[in-house]
This record gives structure tokens, C-alpha cells and sequence, in this order.
């Protein structure tokens, strides 16, 4: 018994040639992207954060005239809630 299978294989190497993509087709083609309009608002918004200053110069300018005046009175009672304020109690136990 001759069992001959060239023609199962000259199939197989037909069928994968004609599956080949042209690789000159898209060659002029530019990459393009498409944003969400979640991504359009995130992008706006910190470009927004980036434009405000990392000091407000008016409230130093401010405080700084009170110290140098001799003016500037802190409350103790002030001090110590803004500093309970800041604790987290739950990450100490």
C-alpha cells in the first residue's frame, strides 16, 4: 500500500502563502490614536493642575507681614487639633 500525502502538504504550503499580509500596503499609512472623552478630561484637567503654583504667594506674603509686624498670634488650642486632625488612631493599634 502507497500512502502518499505531497498533496495535503503542497495544500497546507499554498493555503499559508495566500494568507501573507502585503507588508508594502500600509507602508505610507500614519499611526493614529484615538482618546476617550475620560481621557480628553483627565488630560484637561492636569494641564489645569500643572498651571496652578505650588505656593499661594499672597497668603506667605500675608503671614509674613503679620511675623515681621509682630502681629502674628497662633492659638495653641489650633495647633493641637489640627494635629489630631492628621493622626490616624486606626493605623497605631
Amino acid at each position: 500500500m502507497k500512502i502518499n500525502k505531497t498533496d495535503k502538504i503542497m495544500q497546507i504550503y499554498n493555503n499559508m502563502s495566500a494568507n501573507k499580509v502585503n507588508s508594502n500596503k500600509n507602508r505610507f499609512e500614519k499611526d493614529e490614536i484615538k482618546l476617550s472623552e475620560r481621557a480628553k478630561d483627565y488630560q484637561f484637567a492636569m494641564i489645569k493642575l500643572k498651571e496652578i503654583p505650588d505656593m499661594r504667594m499672597d497668603k506667605v506674603n500675608k503671614l509674613k507681614d503679620l511675623v515681621q509686624s509682630g502681629n502674628y498670634n497662633v492659638e495653641g488650642k489650633k495647633i493641637v487639633e489640627k494635629m489630631y486632625e492628621n493622626i490616624n488612631f486606626d493605623e497605631r493599634i
